[in-house]
């Protein structure tokens, strides 16, 4: 590849030399988790927490994005990405970039985080060499009365073909020799059912319960030598392939795919580093058998060694224990001023627009008393919302459920095909049929991501429509750990494209356009690429032109080459994106107006919002959408203005505070890699924190 910072504006902006590759972009974000863990300023069960993030993180990863380009390696799929990269090209950098994450992780959990939590009287026992006496009689006492009734050994021989094995299912291989002397294989599966922490005697003491198991296979063995041991799981491919074209009824078909999916290709086999090479050698030729009419066969590249734990995901139950002395500060979110007393929603919003943030002010407190107000008002004839992902605790779900039972007209888009939150979803949409609730699924081939609540209410003679607009999911227990922003208005415009929008959702509406709300897919691809335009032509007449934007991630190659082009024309470009950038910037005569920071820290950063300067006419939009093609041409997404100056400038004035972080956030460099900001000798400035602090006194 070209050196990136020697391409002068000459060059094509579609080269593949100016762009990242979306996946290695997302395993850098991953890398920015890690860090947190690594890095001593984060309080210890903090720590913990990101390491179990990491963990789950890269599990996601591996059963969509790795077993979608395993998919089309088998398919003989060859077309590059804006980088220029195969499928192939990626999945050898996937798994350089893999391993040495892995190494790093299972380091800072056994030689830093394990000793520092030892310190602490936090203790996670590896070895039973560590044990006394009395420890190994309580874990024996254990074992037998809690864990060996639930096991089962599955030997591998003619009679015994190779076990099925769950996806991310941990197992352990158990190497034997018969009594001709044959060395034999088995499995045992670690019950997901059973606790992963076994207790130990005392206060905070744990040993993992693969440990348990492995050091009791006498009972499950009996007569039979025990060559060895060894803990490994599988990832399978756990991306829905649904055509909605030929569903008769998507429900049954998502249902059906949900329980396929049990069934799916195996695309990682992950291992203890000292597992024998003729056992891995094993694992995949049985793994291999299995799926071989599907082409994707697994090869040496797909074993991954895991020091230290595999499935860590299973540390936030570590993370939770009760020890606040190695956490963040107890923090609680803030009732928004203007909703502090007790008057009716609809009269305070009636006084004008409501701006939220959450988690820094209350989800409860906002969203959940809109929907509940709405519920318990006799006047309000009609509630429509979009559910992405809904969670098995909903407090909305039940709401509008009882609205339903009330007589209200209640209609819920919900979102099938919302990746990893199905079956959840697939149990609330049986539910609100049961009440009468006006279930819909959305436009066929589309997913719908926006986030949106319309209410109608009878007003004297006449009807008065309230919505809220949000940039994230309808989800209580998301809402305490995501960044988002949230308006409530009853702006008639708003009001009137939010039925228009619903009617596309559960009808055959197709509307030629909107007054005020941008949605895609359709015009918001059009509109953003105007507005970036619009900026070009304020530089190009010597103006001040400046596009402040936060987002998720940023990958699709128009806009890139757009915003490419916007930084040549003279156009200031401040990139707030938390995970994926394929752009590159600061590279001399194409990008070098061009910054991108990344937070990550205490929250999820998960609010979009855009800012354009327009010669001094500002615009500033939130809304539901990334910059990326997905967003923009395959789900039905929504973003508003924000109408309000006080508004405007609350949510410029939160990006630019963000912007001035120097310990949450790292700089993107043109090859690529991020640094972290290092904070200057007048203090360090962290978003999470500062933001915490803002909004607490603005709350008095």
């Amino acid at each position: 590849m070209a050196d990136p910072t020697t391409i002068v504006q000459k060059y094509d902006l579609r080269h593949p030399s100016l762009y990242i590759n979306r996946e290695i972009s997302w395993l850098q974000f991953n890398r920015r988790v890690l860090h947190e863990a690594q890095d001593p300023r984060t309080p210890l069960l903090e720590r913990v927490k990101f390491l179990a993030i990491f963990s789950s993180n890269l599990d996601e990863f591996f059963q969509v994005r790795v077993a979608g380009l395993k998919q089309q390696v088998a398919a003989r799929y060859g077309e590059r990405t804006a980088d220029g990269m195969t499928p192939e090209d990626q999945l050898h950098a996937i798994t350089v970039v893999v391993r040495d994450l892995q190494e790093q992780h299972g380091r800072c959990l056994v030689e830093d985080v394990i000793p520092a939590l030892a310190s602490r009287d936090v203790q996670l026992l590896t070895s039973y060499q560590d044990l006394s006496d009395s420890d190994r009689e309580h874990l024996e006492r254990h074992f037998t009365a809690n864990v060996f009734p639930v096991l089962t050994p599955l030997a591998v021989d003619p009679a015994h073909p190779f076990p099925y094995i769950s996806n991310l299912s941990l197992s352990l291989a158990v190497v034997l020799r018969g009594h001709g002397g044959d060395e034999r294989f088995a499995r045992v599966k670690v019950p997901k059912i059973l606790p992963r922490w076994v207790p130990l005697p005392g206060v905070n003491r744990y040993m993992a319960l693969e440990r348990v198991i492995g050091a009791h296979l006498e009972a499950l063995f009996p007569g039979v030598e025990i060559l060895g041991c060894y803990a490994f799981r599988i990832t399978r491919n756990t991306d829905l392939e649904i055509d909605p074209e030929e569903a008769d009824d998507l429900l049954d078909l998502i249902q059906e795919e949900v329980r396929n999916r049990r069934f799916a290709e195996v695309v990682r086999l992950e291992v203890e580093p000292s597992t024998p090479e003729t056992l891995r050698q094993l694992l995949l030729a049985e793994l291999n058998e299995d799926q071989r009419a599907e082409g994707i066969l697994l090869s040496d590249e797909d074993i991954f060694e895991v020091p230290g734990l595999l499935d860590a995901a299973d540390l936030f139950v570590i993370a939770a224990i009760d020890q606040s002395s190695l956490k963040d500060p107890a923090f609680s979110p803030v009732t928004p001023p203007r909703l502090q007393g007790s008057r009716s929603m609809f009269e305070v919003i009636r006084e004008g627009d409501i701006l939220v943030h959450h988690p820094y002010e209350s989800f409860s407190g906002s969203v959940e008393r809109f929907i509940q107000t709405a519920t318990e008002d006799p006047d309000v004839l009609a509630i429509k919302i979009t559910l992405y992902r809904t969670g098995s605790d909903s407090n909305i779900a039940r709401l509008l459920t009882q609205a339903a039972e009330r007589g209200k007209q209640v209609a819920v888009l919900i979102e099938l095909q919302a990746r990893f939150d199905e079956e959840s979803n697939i149990r609330w949409a049986q539910r609100f049929e049961d009440a009468g609730v006006h279930v819909s699924y959305g436009v066929s081939g589309l997913k719908t991501h926006t986030k949106v609540i319309l209410v109608v209410r009878r007003e004297g003679d006449s009807m008065r429509r309230y919505v809220h607009i949000g940039t994230g999911n309808y989800a209580p227990k998301t809402a305490r750990l995501y960044t988002d922003f949230g308006l409530f208005t009853d702006d008639p415009d708003l009001g009137a494209d939010l039925s228009d929008l619903f009617n596309v959702l559960t009808g055959f509406a197709a509307p030629t356009g909107y007054r005020k709300l941008i949605v895609a897919p359709g015009e918001m691809r059009g509109r953003i690429v105007a507005m970036i335009r619009r900026e070009i032509g304020h530089a190009q007449a010597g103006r001040p032109a400046w596009i402040l934007a936060k987002m998720n991630a940023i990958v699709d190659a128009e806009i890139m080459a757009l915003l490419y082009e916007a930084s040549q024309a003279g156009v200031d470009i401040d990139l707030i994106v938390r995970g994926i950038c394929c752009l590159r910037p600061g590279i001399t005569g194409v990008s070098e107006r061009i910054r991108v920071i990344s937070i990550v820290g205490r929250f999820l950063e998960h609010s979009r919002a855009w800012y354009f300067k327009n010669d001094g006419q500002e615009e500033v939009f939130i809304g539901s959408a990334d910059w990326m093609p997905r967003n923009l041409d395959r789900r039905i997404e929504a973003a508003t203005p924000i109408l309000e100056p006080a508004h405007r400038q609350e949510i410029l004035h939160t990006l630019e505070q963000m912007w001035r972080d120097d310990r949450q956030a790292w700089e993107l460099r043109p090859d690529g890699d991020y640094v972290q900001r290092q904070p200057g000798p007048e203090g360090e400035r962290a978003t999470h924190h500062d933001l915490v602090e803002r909004y607490r006194e603005k709350a008095k």
